[in-house]
């Protein structure tokens, strides 16, 4: 073990920072994005719109993510009409790649805690809103997403973490985040353990920051009167 490559390897993981961050913030996002209509569909009593859902849902999460990463980066370009599409230029980029593949992967699990939510929202508060003569529309939007979205904020919480980690998979097609600047410095230093201990610590770190930051936002949006309120 050596003292001076931990001290080396801190500004040069550390390089990859941003990357993670980026890679992390925009994968997050994106899943966001696609899991409100996926879970909608899923919660949805049509055949049309669950099935389809069911499957993307099984498929992704049935299926290793670095398997997805390679399909997405190396199998798509194989593809005739991919490459001359206007998604190749986007398609062709392994940070791109990396996120989409990363996102796509999140909304499949934030859909099903969603719907899991959506499930929950008591049938008496649907009738009320009909009663109120609110749209589907506005049940939606009024009712029923802001409950479900209070009940999987610490759910959120874990999968941006889960997000973060799953970044670092980005490095097996060449993105120099931080483990892909781990891995470099490795190959230079033949030093794994120093090297991905200040990785891990950094990880480490990082994803504490996240988990604060989601349980203020739990207490923030927490009834007044609930456990979570009481503890803020």
């Amino acid at each position: 073990m050596s003292y001076e490559i931990f001290v080396a390897a801190v500004p040069a993981v550390f390089s990859g920072l941003w990357l993670t961050v980026i890679i992390t913030f925009l994968s997050f996002v994106l899943g966001q994005a696609v899991a409100l209509p996926l879970a909608l569909a899923r919660s949805s009593s049509s055949g049309w719109l669950n099935y389809p859902a069911f499957t993307y849902t099984f498929l992704v999460r049935g299926s290793p993510l670095l398997v997805q990463l390679f399909i997405i980066y190396y199998g798509l370009g194989q593809i005739e009409f991919v490459r001359n599409s206007a998604l190749w230029p986007i398609l062709r980029e392994p940070l791109y790649c990396a996120v989409l593949t990363v996102g796509l992967n999140s909304a499949a699990y934030v859909a099903e805690l969603l719907r899991g939510a959506i499930r929950q929202v008591a049938a008496g508060q649907l009738e009320a809103a009909r009663t109120l003569g609110l749209t589907h529309r506005q049940t939606l939007s009024h009712v029923v997403l802001p409950q479900a979205y209070r009940t999987i904020i610490p759910a959120l919480g874990n999968e941006l973490v889960l997000v973060m980690k799953a970044s670092s998979l980005a490095s097996a097609v060449t993105v120099m985040e931080m483990t892909g600047a781990a891995r470099a410095l490795v190959a230079k230093t033949y030093a794994p353990f120093e090297v991905f201990i200040v990785a891990g610590a950094l990880y480490l770190a990082i994803g504490m920051a996240f988990s604060g930051i989601f349980i203020r936002l739990e207490r923030w949006t927490a009834i007044p009167g609930s456990a979570a309120h009481r503890s803020a």
